[in-house]
């Protein structure tokens, strides 16, 4: 069975983790001749409701950043990926565990390209992982990619053993 990866998507959420998961995806898909598909949520502002209304999102604010969204997007799509690339940018509004694997669905995605932000113990419970959640649910293979913890240098305790 040949290997076919034709189509990479790539959660992005600006922070150094996926723009790292960016430039590996981008040598994914440069070796595979692959199309890559950019993909950021923006999950919309609810602001607490109040007795009458129940919540409501403020729909004009949501537009105004889905707008930078594009244009961030756009912009970083063409600082890191080299033209013989084709990618496409996403922007959707949403949960973003929910909207990842509907793209994947939707754009018949082969692989998930996607950064940990290498969360544990308290932290972990509080904000659960976008990245676990999709690698749960995901139609497709996974990636993940997870930077090396702060101040642990894996060489040093290697060379303890």
């Amino acid at each position: 069975m040949e290997l076919k990866i034709e189509k990479i998507l790539v959660p992005i959420d600006f922070s150094d983790y996926s723009k790292n998961s960016l430039k590996y995806a981008v040598s994914f898909a440069q070796q595979f001749r692959a199309e890559l598909f950019l993909i950021y949520v923006v999950e919309p502002v609810i602001y607490p409701p109040d007795f009458s209304m129940g919540q409501i999102a403020i729909p004009t604010v949501d537009l105004e950043m889905d707008k930078r969204a594009v244009e961030e997007l756009d912009k970083l799509a063409k600082k890191e990926i080299p033209s013989e690339v084709k990618v496409n940018t996403i922007v959707k509004t949403g949960k973003p565990f929910i909207e990842i694997i509907e793209t994947a669905l939707d754009e018949k995605i082969d692989l998930i390209i996607i950064s940990t932000h290498g969360h544990t113990g308290m932290e972990h419970i509080l904000f659960g992982s976008t990245a676990e959640k999709v690698v749960r649910k995901a139609p497709c293979p996974v990636l993940t990619l997870r930077e090396p913890a702060k101040g642990f240098n894996y060489k040093e305790e290697l060379g303890k053993e």
